[in-house]
Order: structure tokens, then C-alpha cells, then sequence
């Protein structure tokens, strides 16, 4: 097999720096989204608010940002990726210095939940769509490298929040993220390009390689995807799923404290988190490729189901850093195989579009799921009702896949 990199650099194919760009906009999106939980008790105290209401700042961004991809996939389609992800890593920033200034709960829904919920939301989709635009056989695990920045950015920006937190005190650490993000976000989202066609590359730097072009000049219309039984079972799996899949990033550290771990142990949890995210994004990712994509996806539920129902009966910080490390890895592998699951079913002409309608389940589930253990919380003053819901969630998403599998694939066109 003959390979070929860019026109410019023989030894590195482009596509390489569409994945490393799309890396950056995860990690400073999610990143900077995922240190919610490191913010939960400054804001409880300063607004003298409930928990469940607090985590509904969490909610409507992350509505908000798996939501908007209906709206900036189809943008991306035809207007090209970057200039979406550029926006998006600006108004992410924006929202966070916003939210800094806030001085009521309200308004840190307004500038927090419609800032980074608009900019991760207009960012996120058009980036991991290029991504499967310029791979075939190493889609899987380039979508994993690509959305690995969400693991490593849990992995260092809530304890970095954490640090930033008590040395300049809520404020300006919203502040001092929100320029990250505008900053060094934008600037690498600049890399990113819609096809390989555009710089007369093929997928996965390959030299003329008919068939392989032709997987994104083909694909199915948007209507007849979302009108397929593959595009309902993935979309009830996803909403069912996400009820409880961003439960722990919003609880986990309140969680730990209740339990009496100390505050700088308990950040770290979101962390361990973010280095499984990390490993299962790699590992599992690179493994879907080998095994079935579709087989996998049924895995990571599994797995996070699993998982989740081992965090009922732990407490200590050992028993929480092994739940969060377990979970970690099956959540970064199920992000990381789902885009490459709607590239596999419906071809490439309109992957962005299809999974920004796709990422709405995601959305209800995120806006339902983490405010909901809030007030569940609240009024029980426990957290095993939510865990344990969330567990069952998953458990219904794996057997919709399981049965979705043994329906015929769509007909791409």
C-alpha cells in the first residue's frame, strides 16, 4: 500500500494535525466545561443555593453543547469546519469570564450555561466530524486520539481549577480559564480542514485510492439516516444512557466530601476519570477497529453500567479512584466510537449533520440526568437512588444496541 502525506511535509500526513487540532478543542471545551465540579461548593456558598440548583448550571450548558450540533453540523457541512471551531473555542471563553463576573445564580446560568453550552456546542461536532472525513481504516482510532482531549483535559483542568480557585478565588479563576480557552483553544481550532480532497489527499494519506474516496463523496441524505431503525436504536441508546453517563463529572467530588475525603483528594477524582477517559480513547478505540465498532459500542455501556454500579458501595478515596479510573475508560471509549459507529452506518457526505441530531439525545440526557441526582440529593440527602438509576440507564442502552446490531445496515447512497 502506497502511502502519501501532504504536498508540503512527505513524512506527515495532514490529517495528523486535523486530529491534533480537534484535540485542543475538546480539551479546552470539555476541559474547562468538567471543572464544574470543582466549582460546586464556591458557588453553594456565595449564592447560599441548593446543590440540585447549582448542578443546573452543569445541565443547561451541557444541553446546550450536545444540542447545538443539529445546528453547527449542518453549518460545518457546508461551510466548512474551522471557522465553526474558531467561534465556538471564543464564545467558551467568553462565557467562562463571564461567569466570573456573575453576581447571582441566574446569571451564572446565563454567561456559564449559554457561553461555554454555545461555544463547546458550536465547536465540538463541526471538529470530530473532519476527523472521519480524513480516515478509513484508522477511523476509530483517530477519532479516539481526537476526542482524547476530553480525558486529558479532565485529567488537568479541574485540579488546575482547583489551584487557580485559591489563589485568585472563583472569580478569577473563571477568568483565567476562559482566556485559555480564547486563547490557545481558537488559535490550534485555525488547523482544522474539511476533506482531504481540498489539499489532494486521499484518506489516511493514502495515493489514489478510489475506493477509499468515494466513502466520503457517498453517505445517506440527513432525513433518510434519521429515519433509519440503525439511527433510532443509537438514538434511544445515547438518550437513555445520558441520564446517567455525566452524573459523576457534576457529583462525584460533592460526593467524596460528603464521605469525608479531603477537598484536594476529591478533585483529583475528576482527574483519575480523565486519565481512564484517556486510556479507553486509545485502547478501546484503536480495539473497535479490530473487533466491530458496533460490537464495542455494546461494550462500553456494558462497561459503564458496571461501573457505575461499583460506585454505590464505594467511600473510601481508593475505592473512588478505582471507580473513576474503570469508568473513565469505558465513557472515553464510548465517545470515541459513536462518531466513527455514524460514519460506518451512513457514509461521510453529511457525517456532521448526522451526528449533531445524533448528539440531541445526548443533550436531553445531560440537561435531565445530573441536576435531577441534585435534587434527588436535596430531598433525600443521599446519592445511591442516582447511582443506581444511572447504572440501570446503561443497562438499557447496551440490550437497544444489542438488538439494533441484528437489524440490516441502511443503504448508503
Amino acid at each position: 500500500m502506497n502511502h502519501q502525506a501532504t504536498l508540503s511535509n512527505p513524512r506527515l500526513f495532514y490529517g495528523w494535525f486535523v486530529v491534533a487540532a480537534a484535540f485542543a478543542v475538546t480539551f479546552f471545551g470539555f476541559g474547562s466545561a468538567y471543572t464544574f465540579s470543582a466549582f460546586v461548593e464556591p458557588l453553594q456558598r456565595d449564592f447560599g443555593a441548593s446543590r440540585g440548583s447549582v448542578s443546573l448550571v452543569f445541565s443547561l450548558a451541557g444541553f446546550l453543547y450536545f444540542g447545538l450540533g443539529i445546528v453547527s453540523g449542518p453549518l460545518a457541512d457546508r461551510f466548512g469546519s474551522r471557522r465553526l471551531a474558531v467561534a465556538g473555542m471564543m464564545l467558551t471563553g467568553l462565557g467562562l469570564a463571564a461567569a466570573g463576573a456573575a453576581r447571582s445564580l441566574p446569571e451564572v446560568y446565563a454567561a456559564y450555561g449559554l457561553g461555554v453550552g454555545l461555544g463547546v456546542g458550536c465547536a465540538y461536532v463541526p471538529a470530530i466530524g473532519a476527523v472521519q472525513r480524513w480516515f478509513v481504516r484508522r477511523r476509530g482510532f483517530a477519532s479516539g486520539l481526537a476526542v482524547s482531549g476530553i480525558g486529558v483535559g479532565t485529567l488537568l483542568m479541574p485540579p488546575l481549577a482547583s489551584l487557580l480557585i485559591q489563589m485568585l478565588g472563583w472569580r478569577g479563576a473563571y477568568l483565567a480559564l476562559g482566556g485559555l480557552a480564547a486563547a490557545v483553544g481558537a488559535g490550534l481550532a485555525m488547523l482544522i480542514e474539511n476533506d482531504p480532497r481540498d489539499r489532494g489527499l486521499w484518506p489516511d494519506g493514502d495515493l489514489g485510492q478510489p475506493s477509499a474516496s468515494s466513502v466520503q463523496q457517498e453517505g445517506m441524505s440527513v432525513r433518510d439516516a434519521v429515519r433509519s431503525r440503525r439511527f433510532l436504536g443509537l438514538y434511544l441508546s445515547c438518550l437513555i444512557c445520558s441520564f446517567g453517563v455525566f452524573v459523576p463529572f457534576v457529583h462525584l467530588v460533592p460526593y467524596a466530601r460528603d464521605h469525608g475525603v479531603a477537598p484536594s483528594s476529591a478533585v483529583l477524582l475528576l482527574g483519575v476519570i480523565g486519565v481512564g477517559s484517556t486510556a479507553g480513547r486509545f485502547i478501546l478505540g484503536s480495539l473497535a477497529d479490530r473487533i466491530g465498532r458496533e460490537l464495542s459500542l455494546l461494550l462500553m455501556f456494558a462497561g459503564m453500567a458496571l461501573a457505575l454500579a461499583t460506585w454505590a458501595i464505594s467511600a473510601g478515596v481508593w475505592s473512588l479512584a478505582a471507580f473513576a479510573f474503570v469508568y473513565g475508560v469505558f465513557y472515553g471509549g464510548w465517545v470515541a466510537v459513536l462518531p466513527a459507529v455514524v460514519m460506518d452506518y451512513f457514509g461521510g457526505r453529511n457525517v456532521s449533520s448526522i451526528i449533531g441530531v445524533l448528539y440531541t439525545s445526548v443533550a436531553f440526557g445531560t440537561l435531565i440526568g445530573p441536576s435531577t441526582a441534585g435534587f434527588a440529593f436535596d430531598l433525600t440527602h443521599s446519592y445511591a437512588l442516582p447511582i443506581l438509576v444511572s447504572a440501570g440507564t446503561n443497562i438499557v442502552a447496551a440490550v437497544i444496541v444489542a438488538v439494533m446490531a441484528r437489524t440490516e445496515l441502511p443503504q448508503k447512497v
